[in-house]
């Protein structure tokens, strides 16, 4: 398994650019399912889940074209990907590929709305939380699906096909939310889902879905109206930059001071995460070309955050934070609500020196003036990333082992970090 190397103390000052949204890419692959026409999707992140969602879509039968480099572009520019479904080949979706990335089950709602029946596995992916995904399967149920648990699998028929419905989540789930609107948009009559979650990745992937000739009203909000159609066409779409890598470059730039520019960020998808940056005593400000991060020598302050659905402070910035907490003046409190498992980074942060203590979904961060470098595991997509905050601050080399969960989210990192001035490199295994 590779290991990244990082040797702290060094300022960033720079150009970061932000890669398209894994949480927006992902369903977005997801809905070529729905429509037999071609959906190209510009500024799409390369990463390890979006290549693991290639093979179990091309699994189903759709072909899939990613367009080689253009002139002029870069490393670090997205893909071009053309998805083609002209016909569903097989409406399983196994075990050992759904296992290893929850966004995969999302398939199950395209894939009943298009052929009338699915047999999807439960899902897998990273272990911060259970998860369940009784919410999906009761959208299903509401738009007219028959659902059973068979071995392991999902399996659901909608034999007349899926019919609109009135659905209200007891809680906000994006995972839920994709669901029955995937479902929704190719059900016979209307469809209202109250209580929907309100993220940019899912308006993104609303917006889409509206370019290929669905009906939908309410994007961006908490209630989404959808008028069934009875085909969807195809499309081209770009992918929205990632508010959650955005957050975290931001907070490598507040951790080791300096100045840096994170090109075609977009400051309203980061609303709660650049209000607690400012309270931190770190200056955001949106420019033309993104967001433009600087602390240039004072103290970092303590703050008291809570994570919750969109548009409060996200939940997948929540390790980032408490990275950057480490080395406040003063202590911290960080009160998880999202994910009960979502603290696993205390006990590697605490070996380069953090001073953290939880209590119960709390946890309570004490400043220090100094970490030192040590080996470090990841332990999940977020939580790895962590790490790297506190390396590129701590005294000596920090080693993080275990970094396939960095690669899984973050688009050439050492390359974007070190083009600013961190000394960050990646050992092969």
């Amino acid at each position: 398994m590779d290991r990244i190397m990082i040797r702290g103390g060094n300022r960033l000052n720079g150009t970061i650019p932000i890669s398209g949204a894994k949480n927006a890419a992902l369903p977005l692959m997801i809905i070529s399912l729905l429509s037999p026409a071609t959906l190209t999707l510009s500024n799409v992140p390369r990463l390890a889940d979006v290549r693991l969602l290639q093979r179990i879509l091309q699994n189903h039968g759709i072909d899939i074209m990613v367009a080689g480099k253009r002139l002029g572009q870069d490393g670090m520019s997205g893909d071009i990907m053309h998805l083609t479904a002209r016909q569903i080949a097989d409406t399983t979706a196994p075990y050992e590929l759904v296992s290893k990335m929850r966004a995969s089950f999302w398939v199950l709602g395209p894939l009943l709305a298009r052929c009338g029946e699915a047999r999807v596995s439960l899902p897998g992916g990273c272990a911060i939380g259970t998860r369940p995904v009784d919410m999906h399967l009761m959208a299903m149920e509401k738009l007219g699906a028959e659902i059973e648990i068979d071995g392991g699998y999902v399996v659901a028929r909608a034999r007349t096909g899926l019919r609109g419905a009135h659905i209200r989540f007891e809680k906000v789930s994006v995972g839920a939310t994709h669901a029955a609107l995937m479902a929704a948009v190719l059900a016979r009559g209307d469809t209202i889902i109250e209580n929907a979650a309100a993220e940019p990745e899912i308006g993104d992937v609303a917006e889409c879905l509206v370019k290929m000739g669905a009906r939908i009203e309410g994007i961006h909000s908490s209630v989404l109206r959808i008028s069934g159609v009875t085909s969807l066409g195809g499309t081209e779409h770009s992918v929205i930059p990632d508010r959650i890598e955005t957050g975290t470059y931001a907070m490598c730039a507040g951790m080791t001071g300096g100045d840096v520019l994170l090109k075609n960020a977009n400051a309203a998808h980061l609303g709660a995460v650049i209000d607690v940056m400012r309270q931190a005593g770190i200056d955001v400000d949106a420019v033309n070309e993104g967001i433009r991060i600087r602390r240039n020598g004072a103290a970092l302050r303590p703050v008291k955050i809570e994570t919750a659905p969109f548009p409060a402070f996200p939940t997948d910035c929540q390790a980032q934070l408490m990275a950057l907490m480490t080395m406040a003046s003063g202590t911290s409190t960080i009160r998880e609500t999202i994910f009960e498992n979502r603290f696993m980074h205390v006990q590697e942060l605490a070996r380069l020196g953090a001073d953290i203590h939880l209590h119960g979904d709390t946890a309570e961060i004490r400043g220090v003036r100094k970490l030192t470098g040590a080996p470090v595991m990841a332990t999940d997509l977020r939580a790895s990333v962590s790490l790297v905050i506190a390396g590129l601050a701590a005294a000596g080399e920090t080693v993080i082992n275990r970094v396939y969960h960095l690669d899984r989210g973050f688009e050439t990192l050492e390359e974007k970090l070190s083009a600013c001035g961190a000394d960050v490199t990646r050992q092969a295994g």
